[in-house]
């Protein structure tokens, strides 16, 4: 694919949702020795995702059994993240047979970042066929398939064809891409007209929702405004291409359109799911936005039906896009999950020992760790949570309230910090001479680091250096889209060992805000004690660690490291009835792999506490700095 210059996220590579561009690591399921643990954080390939050996390699690495065929029911999941577009094969156990991934195209010009649903398509059926080639699987053996991506918007016209999104008016870019802040002022707008339907997303739309983006679209696209036939979220657009049903999910337009799901409680306790006539709609909302020629013919737009994850859509996959998979026309499809969903999917049921109790659950959350960080967890009751998105009924999991809480930069910020520094080349060229990654160099220097200088323990590296990690706004729990990131003790020290500071000190902050996100839902009504964790960051044993011990809660990694696959796999096989629901599917599929313990030690406790109050301040001062300076230019 020809990805250049500007159009290119990054400097000349892509990232994945779930998996961070720095590295993909391989799980490790010993438990690492206390005095030592950070030496168990596996090695990674350092290869981007953009090289042309990408594919071959990423299958090579994914397999995970050599003669797969005498697997008689294998589910298969697809994700499309932010980079990538990816495809695992799982039979009954939820064991991973093979999967691979493709490169997807990704333009950036300032805040507007836009895909192509053609290029991912093409890339979604090169995945597919590219795994079921590694793990020797036919289309004859795949008897359900489920899609999870991204929440971006997709722009189509009456014959499927692309309606551009994009400034430039190039018609393959008809994807307004998740984490897009072109929207920044509509969101502003929306929230001032203080609409019911906002309590239902922690009190405000974020600018990476879709009624923003779509206003944006109407107030500066006419043209491609008045063309639009479908606008749909990704995953969405997915099961609508394999199937040419466009039901929507209950996950994605709940989460990301304000869609009121509870408004389909009665339609729980029927014994077969279908697709449901869209009453959740609110009518008042969209035309108060200005955006009322979207109720029109029955929200024909965008969703004139919903239907629960894992819900079998229309005949299964056409015969078209059977030939374009190289599966069998007929397949069943399971109504879609966002990819974080998808993890929480995958991951959630994942425990050394089954709980029979159904109000466990409600005592964990998930962290799907990726470019960015989605926090997921559910309960019984209706729980408002102020800056924290939800409550989502049936969302993730049916008759569940879902809370869902998030970073918008985590992967992306730990990018980011490394490669703008003086001595990221150098790092980079250790890292390949080392065949290892990134990150698990720095891990190393790190290590290396707290001995020479005696410290006490690894975190207190960075005693001098403090991270606020809102390069890309605040999701969770603050809701500010307009805060700032801070690095607060730099120094002139142009050394990889300055850079390892800056990197731990990044990591520990994206701790603290999720320690801040779980302290915030308990205060409101939460009882997490227990936390799980997916996607690409979650291979990095210091990351977890770091998070075990900066939140006091232990970790529990799934046996599949691939949960937002696992995930979207679940849901064909509920479609395709191996299991009553979801929730049986998941505790079937699920697994469980290492748990990590915070650590016992007392002054590692007194030190992240004290770091805490810190990083908390941080956004206080940011606040009335913004304030001095909003009237020094009044």
């Amino acid at each position: 694919m020809n990805m250049k210059g500007k159009e290119m996220l990054g400097k000349g590579r892509t990232r994945s949702d779930t998996t961070p561009l720095l590295g993909k690591h391989k799980q490790q399921h010993q438990q690492p020795h206390p005095k030592n643990r950070f030496h168990s954080s596996p090695s990674a390939c350092s290869h981007s995702i953009s090289s042309p050996l990408f594919l071959e390699m990423a299958a090579a690495i994914s397999s995970a059994s050599s003669s797969p065929t005498s697997h008689c029911n294998v589910f298969l999941g697809v994700d499309v993240g932010t980079g990538s577009a990816r495809a695992g094969l799982f039979d009954e156990e939820g064991k991973l047979l093979g999967s691979a991934s493709s490169p997807i195209q990704i333009w950036k010009e300032g805040d507007c970042i836009e895909q192509s649903s053609t290029d991912i398509w093409h890339a979604v059926c090169s995945a597919v066929k590219a795994a079921c080639s590694l793990a020797k699987i036919d289309g004859e053996q795949v008897k359900g398939i489920g899609f999870a991506a991204t929440c971006s918007l997709v722009a189509v016209d009456a014959d499927g064809s692309p309606v551009t999104v994009s400034w430039s008016g190039d018609s393959r870019r008809n994807i307004i891409v998740w984490m897009d802040h072109r929207a920044v002022k509509q969101a502003e707008k929306i929230n001032s007209c203080n609409s019911p339907v906002l309590q239902y997303c922690g009190g405000s739309v974020s600018p990476e929702m879709q009624p923003p983006k779509l206003l944006w679209v109407k107030e500066n696209l006419q043209e491609s405004w008045s063309m639009v036939f479908r606008w749909m979220d990704l995953s969405d657009w997915l099961s609508y291409r394999a199937t040419g049903d466009d039901t929507r999910s209950l996950c994605t337009t709940v989460c990301k359109w304000t869609y009121l799901g509870h408004a389909h409680m009665q339609h729980i306790n029927e014994k077969d799911s279908r697709d449901m006539e869209a009453c959740g709609w609110d009518d008042d909302f969209w035309e108060e936005i200005g955006l009322g020629d979207l109720v029109e013919g029955h929200h024909a737009k965008i969703g004139r039906s919903v239907a629960f994850p894992g819900h079998a859509l229309g005949s299964g996959i056409t015969p078209t896009a059977a030939k374009e998979l190289g599966l069998v026309a007929g397949t069943p499809v399971g109504t879609s999950l966002i990819d974080a969903h998808a993890g929480g999917v995958g991951v959630m049921e994942s425990l050394p020992e089954k709980e029979n109790d159904n109000e466990a659950i409600c005592h964990r959350m998930v962290l799907v760790c990726g470019t960015s960080t989605c926090h997921m967890a559910v309960s019984r009751d209706k729980l408002f949570i102020p800056g924290v998105w939800g409550p989502f009924w049936s969302a993730m999991i049916p008759e569940y309230w879902l809370t869902e809480g998030g970073q918008s930069a985590t992967g992306a910020l730990l990018d980011y910090i490394i490669e703008s520094h003086v001595a990221s080349p150098r790092l980079a060229n250790h890292a390949a001479s080392q065949k290892t990654s990134l990150f698990q160099l720095l891990n190393n220097i790190l290590e290396s680091m707290m001995r020479e200088l005696q410290c006490p323990f690894i975190a207190a590296l960075t005693e001098d250096t403090h991270v606020l990690p809102d390069f890309h706004g605040n999701r969770s729990p603050i809701a500010d889209p307009k805060a700032k990131g801070v690095v607060f003790g730099l120094t002139l020290d142009p050394s990889e060992q300055q850079l390892a500071r800056l990197y731990l000190a990044a990591v520990q902050a994206i701790a603290y805000g999720t320690r801040h996100i779980v302290e915030h839902c308990n205060a409101n009504g939460h009882k997490i004690d227990t936390l799980l964790a997916c996607g690409g960051l979650s291979k990095n044993a210091l990351f977890i660690q770091e998070h075990a011990d900066i939140i006091g809660c232990p970790i529990i990694l799934p046996r599949e490291s691939e949960s937002v696959l696992l995930g979207a796999a679940i849901l064909g096989a509920v479609a395709a009835k191996k299991y009553t629901c979801l929730s049986e599917a998941m505790k079937a599929l699920n697994a469980a792999g290492q748990v990590i313990h915070p650590s016992t030690d007392s002054r590692v406790k007194k030190y992240h506490d004290s770091k805490y109050r810190i990083f908390r301040e941080l956004y206080q001062q940011q606040l009335s700095q913004r304030s001095i300076m909003a009237q020094a230019l009044a």
